[in-house]
C-alpha cells in the first residue's frame, strides 16, 4: 500500500489559504476589475518599429498625447525599438486617421519608425466579444459540470465544482491584482484551464473510487492521501512537461503571448493544487466511503 507524503495532514491550512485567495480575489473582481484590452473595449492597436534609437517610449507617448486620442497606453513590445501602442479611437469612421496619426508622429519624431500591425475594433464590436467570450467560458463550466456529475457520485461532483471555481477565480483575481490585459488569449487559456484542472481531478477521483472499492476498513481521510500519492508520478510528470512549454513561451514567445502563457502556468499551478487541497478534503467533509459508492451504483 502506497503512502509515502502526508498531504492530508495540511488540508486545513491550504483550505484557509484558499479561502483568503477566493475573498481576495473577489473583492479585487468587484472593486478594482478586469483590465480588459482593444478586443473587449474597442479602440485602436498600433505596432510601431523604430529604426533611430534615439526615440524612446517618452517621445513617442508625448507625441500621441498632442493628438486627443484617449486613453493611450506605450510599451515596448519584444526588443527596445518595437513598441505596442493602444488607444481609444475618437474618430472611427475616418478613413485617414491611421495616416493623420503617421503625420503627426513623422512632425515630432522624424521618419525613423514605421507601422507594422493596426488594429482597429469598434465599441459594438469588442461588446459581441466580450459576452462571446463570457458565454464560452459559462458553457464550458457548465459542461464540465454536467460531465463530472453524470461521471462521479455527488460529493465528488461538489469537490470539482469547488476546485473549478477557484482555479478560475484566483487567476482572474491575480490579473486584476497585477492589472495584465485581459483579452481573446486570455479567454481562450481560461478554457484551457478549466479543462486542464477538471483532467486533473478526475485523474485522482478515479482512483479514490477505486481504492473506496478494495480498503473497506480505511476512513476517506486516509484513503485521499493514499490515492493522491498513487497517482503523484503521473500528476509531476504531467504538470512539469506541460510547464517546461510553458515557460519557453513565456520567455521566448515575445511580449504577445507573455499574457496567455502567464494565465496558463498560473492554471497549471492553482489546477494540481486544488486536485489536491480542494478537491479532496472536500470529499473528507462530506465524509465519503464504500457505503455511499454501493449505494449510488444500486441506485
Amino acid at each position: 500500500m502506497i503512502k509515502k507524503i502526508p498531504f492530508n495532514k495540511f488540508y486545513k491550512l491550504f483550505n484557509l489559504i484558499s479561502l483568503i485567495l477566493i475573498i481576495l480575489s473577489i473583492t479585487l473582481l468587484l472593486f478594482k476589475g478586469l483590465n480588459f484590452g482593444v478586443d473587449f473595449k474597442g479602440g485602436t492597436l498600433i505596432e510601431l518599429q523604430t529604426t533611430d534609437k534615439n526615440i524612446k517610449v517618452t517621445n513617442i507617448r508625448d507625441s500621441l498625447k498632442q493628438i486627443n486620442l484617449g486613453d493611450v497606453s506605450v510599451k515596448n513590445f519584444g526588443s527596445d525599438q518595437d513598441y505596442l501602442i493602444k488607444f481609444e479611437k475618437k474618430n472611427f469612421n475616418n478613413p485617414d486617421f491611421i495616416s493623420n496619426i503617421k503625420k503627426k508622429l513623422s512632425s515630432s519624431l522624424g521618419n525613423g519608425f514605421e507601422f507594422r500591425r493596426v488594429e482597429n475594433v469598434g465599441p459594438k464590436v469588442s461588446s459581441e466579444l466580450l459576452k462571446s467570450g463570457i458565454i464560452a467560458v459559462v458553457l464550458s463550466l457548465a459542461a464540465m459540470l454536467i460531465y463530472i456529475w453524470i461521471r462521479f457520485e455527488w460529493q465528488f461532483s461538489a469537490g470539482a465544482i469547488i476546485a473549478l471555481f477557484h482555479d478560475v477565480l484566483v487567476t482572474l483575481g491575480i490579473f486584476s491584482l497585477l492589472n495584465l490585459e485581459i483579452n481573446l488569449s486570455i479567454v481562450a487559456a481560461v478554457l484551457t484551464i478549466v479543462g486542464y484542472s477538471m483532467n486533473d481531478t478526475v485523474v485522482i477521483y478515479d482512483r479514490v473510487r477505486e481504492n473506496l472499492k478494495k480498503y473497506n476498513d480505511i476512513k476517506i481521510f486516509e484513503l485521499t492521501n493514499i490515492s493522491i500519492n498513487e497517482t503523484l508520478s503521473r500528476t509531476i510528470i504531467t504538470s512539469t512537461t506541460t510547464l517546461l512549454a510553458l515557460f519557453s513561451i513565456f520567455f521566448f514567445g515575445g511580449e504577445i503571448l507573455k499574457g496567455f502563457s502567464l494565465a496558463m502556468i498560473l492554471g497549471v499551478f492553482f489546477g494540481t493544487y486544488s486536485s489536491i487541497y480542494i478537491a479532496n478534503p472536500v470529499l473528507v467533509f462530506l465524509k465519503v466511503s464504500s457505503k455511499t459508492i454501493l449505494k449510488e451504483e444500486k441506485d
